[in-house]
């Protein structure tokens, strides 16, 4: 019995390294979405280079984490800096993936929750450096998380996507009327449909009170740090993102405690 549970544990860690480096692999190709989306670059040509010299990348250049540690953040042929993002994207899917399969194995809601971490990691980054958010991106996404419903609640997920495209329309319409400027955009719209189609409505609702507790939270902190006041544009939809990966990990437990306070 002892050997049986050791030679478990022993394929547990083995899977959970596995899937950590899946999902470097995998963050590696994020890296690549994430920065020629926006420029309305091939995802696939040319391949990868350097953005200052233009040299082609070899294959040890490319091995994530490792090459920009080995390298110590600089490019092999002309010697500029790599941007840390890089590495950063790598190891924050790395340990989601790993995350993920620790707490639901391998099973068909670890592969949904592995595409949705994946697509909320991209649309993060890119609203974080560019400040928009690309329906190529989330409306395929939504569509996936409606598949996905299909085999586990569908009337849940269906609720999900009613109540943030519900939600964000009101919220979009009101912030048009005081604000000239700023504001929700269609972009949160859209990526707060496909949250909904992923989480269904219960998670849903979890992560959506807690994007707006760590948006304020962060917003109050960036706003002490520049010291330019109201005026700080801060995108929205990284914090949607950190809130619906606390509810993938954490729902239950959040649901259940709230549910205690009454």
């Amino acid at each position: 019995m002892e050997n049986i549970i050791l030679l478990f544990d022993h394929l547990k860690v083995f899977f959970a390294v596995l899937f950590f480096v899946l999902g470097a692999i995998i963050g590696s190709f994020l890296n690549v979405v994430i920065y020629r989306l926006p420029r309305h670059e091939s995802l696939v040509f040319p391949q990868s280079h350097c953005p200052i010299c233009g040299h082609r990348l070899s294959t040890l250049d490319l091995i994530p984490i490792f090459s920009y540690v080995a390298l110590r953040g600089k490019c092999r042929y002309c010697g500029a800096k790599i941007p840390p993002i890089y590495p950063i994207v790598e190891s924050l899917t790395a340990i989601l993936f790993s995350l993920t399969y620790l707490k639901f194995g391998l099973t068909l809601l670890s592969l949904k929750y592995l595409i949705f971490i994946s697509v909320l990691i991209v649309v993060s980054f890119i609203d974080l450096f560019e400040g928009v958010v690309f329906d190529i991106v989330v409306i395929p996404a939504a569509i996936i998380g409606l598949i996905f419903g299909v085999f586990g609640n569908l009337k849940d997920t269906i609720l999900g996507i009613i109540f943030y495209a519900i939600i964000f329309f009101l919220i979009i319409t009101l912030s048009k009327l005081f604000y000239k400027e700023g504001g929700m955009g269609e972009g949160d719209l859209t990526t707060g449909t496909m949250i909904g189609a992923f989480l269904g409505f219960k998670f849903g609702i979890v992560a959506f009170i807690l994007s707006f507790v760590i948006g304020a939270i962060a917003g109050i902190l960036i706003m002490l740090i520049s010291k330019k006041g109201g005026k700080t544009e801060i995108p929205f939809v990284p914090y949607m993102s950190i809130a619906s990966v606390l509810a993938i990990f954490f729902g239950n437990y959040i649901f259940a405690f709230y549910l205690n306070l009454f």
